[in-house]
């Protein structure tokens, strides 16, 4: 199924991007690289579905060829004749967790990564963060009107020091930019204001070589970010984002707990499938594969929706993560019940 499905995936997305690669003249082995990060970011995705259509399309050919019904007239049981399914489900199961754990996260990185670089170029508004206010610990706090990624510049930067409830300085510039050289961040028209007891000191420079305490990915896009973090990044991640009171912690939770919902997805879609398609019904191969795909289209929109949610309100990330699970695996627990009588 991977074979049949990535390349044709591939060819889409090639004769869709084929036109931004050429004007921007994208060397060959970025291209080659984008579509290896590509196939392991999908595959990672679509793991469980893949699983699911190619055992209902093998399980369809052994009903419709009878073999079935001649292993259980033979005294195997349905619970033995579903073994070697869960054991095959168990090394995919395994696959998917380590590739979702430690590949996928690197993969994603590459394909978002070429995508901002070469494929959404033309459009500043996808390269720049608006309106980024974040508390960087107990006592600072930084605000960018927006931040252009490529040229690492931001504009209306703001940095607010408290002790307690009580504001000591800020400090305003209308520009600020990253220097990957020595780690420096650069101020235009820079301003400082002391709060003092009696009368604030003003500190004005034009322009202002200094270090800051917070990391420039702080200013960068977050919309995918916690895709491209490997577990135990993430986790550490996730907690620092708490600590800063970010608004995209669902979002960030979600993805953490897909990494292990994955797995537990293919258990599920596989004994589904076996008790789907074990049955020879009129029309054959075809009615089973119809009847996996429609449930393969709702068990995504399940997930698709109620990850959206987990997102976009405070809706419990892990109840929008697992809550498809759980449905299908009441309807595995039913389906399976049945193919067994």
């Amino acid at each position: 199924m991977l074979l049949l499905f990535i390349p044709i995936g591939i060819t889409i997305n090639l004769a869709e991007k084929i036109g931004k690669i050429l004007e921007n003249n994208v060397p060959f082995g970025e291209v080659a690289m984008y579509y290896l990060n590509f196939t392991i970011y999908f595959a990672n995705l679509l793991f469980p579905l893949f699983l699911f259509l190619s055992v209902i399309w093998f399980t369809s050919k052994l009903a419709n060829n009878t073999e079935i019904v001649a292993f259980l007239s033979s005294g195997v049981s349905f619970s033995r004749f579903l073994r070697p399914y869960l054991i095959g489900a168990s090394i995919v199961a395994i696959m998917a967790l380590i590739l979702g754990l430690y590949l996928a996260p690197k993969a994603s990185s590459g394909y978002n990564q070429f995508i901002y670089k070469h494929l959404k170029s033309g459009n500043q508004q996808l390269l720049q963060t608006q309106n980024i206010y974040r508390q960087i610990n107990d006592n600072d706090y930084i605000y960018v009107s927006n931040f252009d990624v490529s040229q690492k510049t931001g504009n209306n930067f703001t940095y607010e020091h408290f002790e307690g409830n009580k504001l000591k300085y800020k400090i305003f510039a209308n520009a600020i930019t990253f220097s990957e050289k020595d780690s420096t961040y650069r101020l235009f028209n820079y301003v400082k204001r002391k709060i003092g007891d009696n009368n604030d000191v003003i500190e004005t420079i034009r322009r202002k070589d200094t270090v800051f305490t917070f990391d420039l990915e702080d200013l960068t896009p977050v919309e995918y970010i916690a895709e491209t973090l490997q577990y135990g990044e993430l986790n550490s991640f996730i907690k620092k984002e708490k600590e800063r009171g970010s608004s995209n912690i669902g979002r960030y939770e979600v993805v953490l707990y897909k990494k292990w919902s994955l797995p537990v997805s293919i258990f599920i879609l596989t004994i589904i499938a076996v008790a789907v398609s074990s049955i020879k019904r009129r029309g054959g191969m075809g009615v089973n594969l119809a009847f996996g795909i429609c449930i393969a289209m709702v068990f995504v929109f399940f997930d698709k929706v109620f990850g959206v949610m987990a997102s976009q309100s405070d809706f419990p990330p892990i109840i929008a993560v697992w809550f498809p699970n759980v449905i299908f695996g009441i309807l595995a627990i039913y389906l399976l019940y049945n193919a067994k009588r």
